[in-house]
């Protein structure tokens, strides 16, 4: 039962007797019944219980709390719910990573400007690669390094292709970044 002798929230809503081993009952309080109802609305009671009962109590507050999470991101987005969501948050991540590697080669390349000791330090692509073709040459090819090989070519292709890519854009806009 709820607290003191009231009935928990899914037994009030179901108008239901609110037996002393409900289910429901130390995770649905009667003083929070909007919890209960949108688990219900989306899972349905039935449903719910059954889960809970399969569970181990020490992992059924997660999962109510969970129940509860994904029933209110599947009212918010009835076809996508939580993975929405989470579909939402990558792409975020992704544009803020992207615009963050643009920032930073941005940076190399006024920092290039000004420090032509700097630019010198800096491997261009094909020394990288001449590097790895002289450590494979070296060394037994093992899947680990094959890899690493990949990252490296790819790693340098891409940091080319971003450093070019900013400058291309700032010239585009008028700005003369580039001696």
């Amino acid at each position: 039962m709820g607290s003191g002798n009231s009935p928990c929230a899914s037994c009030k809503l179901l108008r239901r007797r609110c037996a002393k081993d409900c289910i429901f009952a130390p995770y649905f309080p009667s003083d929070d019944p909007q919890k209960f109802a949108i688990v219900h609305k989306v899972f349905g009671a039935s449903n719910v219980s059954k889960m809970l009962q399969e569970l181990p109590i020490h992992q059924r507050a997660d999962a109510v709390s969970s129940l509860v999470y994904e029933a209110n991101a599947r009212v918010r987005d009835p076809v996508y719910g939580c993975v929405g969501a989470i579909s939402y948050l990558q792409n975020q991540v992704s544009e803020l990573q992207m615009q963050l590697a643009v920032a930073q080669a941005e940076i190399l390349c006024i920092q290039m400007q000004h420090e032509p000791s700097v630019a010198a330090a800096i491997p261009n692509p094909q020394q990288i690669m001449e590097f790895q073709e002289q450590n494979n040459n070296n060394n037994e090819l093992t899947h680990h390094h094959h890899h690493h090989h990949q990252y490296l070519n790819f790693a340098a292709a891409s940091s080319s292709n971003v450093i070019h890519d900013s400058l291309s854009r700032e010239t585009f806009f008028g700005h003369d970044m580039v001696s």
